[in-house]
């Protein structure tokens, strides 16, 4: 039923801030943007081993109004080193919503909220890593 993780969407009022701020964590632009001509409503990133994708839709388009305070399911994005990929986040921006945690010994999660109010949680997950081709 469920086959994989395809698209993770965030939403911000100020799409071309998001833009700018997730190309400088992520290190790459955003392939895909709708519409082709004028201000983008809707933006897209690959990423990771897989190309998982990361939209943003502006907030004036989104389904449903903005949470109060960031809410909704957490979507832990693997990483290499979680203490430095946070370190990182915080000082562009991000404020924390989880530290790190150990959940056992090999399993290390914390989770950011983005200047937007989004979610973004990091893990290190040996279950990722054995999947790997």
């Amino acid at each position: 039923m469920l086959r994989g993780l395809s698209t993770v969407v965030f939403q911000a009022d100020d799409l071309d801030a998001a833009r700018e701020w997730y190309t400088d964590v992520l290190g790459v632009p955003p392939y895909f943007a709708k519409p082709d001509e004028g201000p983008a409503a809707y933006i897209e990133f690959r990423l990771g081993d897989l190309a998982h994708e990361l939209g943003i839709v502006a907030r004036a388009y989104a389904p449903h109004p903005a949470a109060p305070h960031p809410s909704g399911a957490v979507v832990y994005w693997h990483v290499d080193d979680v203490q430095k990929t946070y370190d990182t986040l915080l000082a562009k921006g991000a404020t924390e919503h989880e530290g790190p945690t150990w959940r056992s010994e090999d399993w290390l999660t914390a989770s950011v909220t983005d200047p937007f109010g989004n979610i973004l949680g990091l893990i290190h997950s040996p279950h990722y890593l054995n999947m790997l081709p």
